[in-house]
């Protein structure tokens, strides 16, 4: 496996662990719709459908700190995750309770040394 596709992995458990902390239930991990992916769906404590784009990156002691994870969501990555957020939603509408609805929220994951930060970023589409 590359080492970009084991550090997303790694991203992915650290965010699963922040997001259980928060009182969300995980619903998928690593949903496939046609050719988009989604990382994570969860509820969260209102019952509103959440679904999480999680970034990671991995700053070596040498590396540019000025390097942020949040670089690599573009306007195309999202409109991906929209799309499949959508057909998600139709095909799935007995978990989308109507008043809650869902939204689309991004964690971005920044790993140095042993240490993981996380911003968390909601409602972003």
């Amino acid at each position: 496996m590359a080492e970009h596709n084991i550090v997303g992995k790694i991203g992915e458990n650290f965010a699963c662990e922040y997001i259980i902390k928060k009182g969300y239930k995980i619903l998928y991990r690593n949903y496939k719709e046609k050719w988009d992916e989604i990382d994570i769906i969860a509820k969260n404590r209102d019952g509103t459908v959440v679904f999480f784009e999680v970034k990671t990156i991995k700053n070596y002691k040498d590396s540019d700190d000025h390097i942020v994870p949040e670089d690599n969501m573009t306007e195309s990555k999202l409109a991906k995750i929209s799309r499949a957020c959508q057909m998600f939603a139709a095909k799935h509408s007995e978990l989308v309770i109507e008043d809650k609805g869902w939204q689309i929220d991004l964690l971005a994951l920044t790993i140095k040394d042993d240490n993981c930060i996380i911003k968390h970023y909601e409602n972003i589409a």
